[in-house]
């Protein structure tokens, strides 16, 4: 009878052990539950070549679109791009139905208040792009005045002028517009003198268009920087993102990303 009882308990102990009395192993960083697996919706606009944009397909793709889809990819989370109002950007942010901004936005201390960079990740200055062979004269930023001038809606380029009433009063006109491609089409046909551009964007933009606009070696306003926005108190996946983009600039996949697009490592390193 000991003998079979002692067998007896033995089986159970197995049978026991075997359902998962023993220790679990620990996951490790590899494992999919271990990851951030929320979708990440950024907001873009979707016109803003070589940013973001719609290709011949009608899929986003662009220089920054690559840039979140890698750093998305190395969180674990699904990501989203949702092509929205860029006047209205602070707003859809504030509001939850966009969690990032990660489309060519300047840092500038307007929206600082109301939104949560990351680190600066690419230097940006606002150029003068006229018709070829149409400079006018335009040298310097004051040989503006008297010019019929263009830009984008809700750029820094606009939030410059706007600040500088001296300048904005010299133009004859200053006209805005919902996007680049309108903006060149308007310098295409005359109806502006000159556009104030981002010098990234408004050099893709002419790449294929050599014989048509020009780039002007002049500078309007400071040199600003691009960063990622977040809403001003979401600091967990402005620091999760910010920790895997460093890993990115870290082992070379942003520069990648970047020669892939612009034949050059354009983005700042720390």
């Amino acid at each position: 009878m000991k003998k079979f009882l002692t067998a007896a308990l033995l089986l159970v102990t197995m049978v026991f052990s075997g359902c998962g009395g023993g220790d679990t192993p620990a996951k490790t960083d590899g494992d999919s539950d271990s990851k951030d697996s929320k979708k990440i919706v950024i907001g873009l606009d979707d016109e803003y070549k070589p940013m973001g944009f719609k290709d011949e397909k009608n899929e986003i793709v662009g220089f920054d679109v690559d840039l979140a889809k890698e750093a998305a990819k190395r969180l674990g989370s699904e990501v989203e791009f949702k092509a929205i109002d860029w006047n209205s950007k602070e707003a859809e942010l504030k509001s939850g139905r966009i969690d990032i901004i990660w489309n060519g936005l300047d840092i500038t201390p307007e929206r600082q208040e109301n939104m949560l960079f990351s680190d600066p990740y690419m230097d940006n200055r606002q150029i003068v792009f006229v018709k070829k062979g149409n400079d006018q004269g335009i040298a310097a930023e004051a040989d503006l005045s008297g010019k019929k001038v263009g830009t984008q809606s809700g750029s820094t380029a606009e939030t410059y002028i706007d600040k500088n009433e001296e300048l904005k009063k010299s133009f004859t006109e200053f006209k805005t517009y919902g996007d680049y491609v309108s903006a060149f089409m308007d310098l295409d046909n005359g109806r502006i003198d000159a556009l104030v551009c981002d010098e990234i964007v408004g050099r893709y933009n002419i790449k294929d268009r050599m014989d048509d606009y020009e780039a002007l070696n002049v500078q309007v306003g400071p040199v600003t920087e691009f960063g990622i926005a977040f809403r001003k108190d979401d600091t967990e996946l402005r620091d999760k993102v910010q920790k895997v983009f460093d890993e990115m600039v870290k082992d070379g996949a942003a520069s990648k990303i970047s020669e892939q697009w612009f034949g050059a490592d354009l983005l700042k390193k720390k």
